[in-house]
């Protein structure tokens, strides 16, 4: 589950913000298997789309996250959560996409390292209402 500013996101709503307040953000990931699961690195990427099959990542600019873009999770036990805080601050006024990856930190595998990307959560930066 993504939470930004509070409110759920799914993969086709925008959510709004006013550029200069923290956004919160919390990610929370469920075990449903009946294994134990992790270690995971999850990692928070925002970028801009252009519509023209180029994604900006170079955003220094224009986002800054309040705290890290990158938490480390150690093992989720079966039926349970793990959640994570964080916030965004947007600069400048524009459409921003964030990608959110759980990417496996096991080193002892002997197999390629894997990924489990979550659907881009679509964020609009305002201007402040005066």
């Amino acid at each position: 589950d993504i939470l930004v500013d509070g409110k759920v996101c799914d993969c086709d709503a925008v959510v709004t913000c006013q550029v200069g307040d923290p956004v919160p953000l919390q990610v929370k990931l469920t075990n449903r298997s009946k294994h134990s699961v992790g270690p995971f690195a999850l990692t928070m990427m925002p970028y801009q789309d252009y519509q023209n099959g180029v994604h900006n990542y170079d955003l220094q600019d224009a986002i800054t996250f309040v705290g890290s873009n990158t938490f480390y999770i150690d093992t989720v036990k079966p039926t349970k959560d793990s959640v994570y805080f964080g916030a965004l601050l947007f600069l400048y006024t524009g459409d921003f996409y964030l990608n959110i990856k759980f990417h496996e930190d096991n080193c002892s595998r002997e197999l390629p390292l894997s990924w489990l990307c979550l659907p881009s959560v679509h964020i609009r930066a305002t201007e402040p209402v005066a």
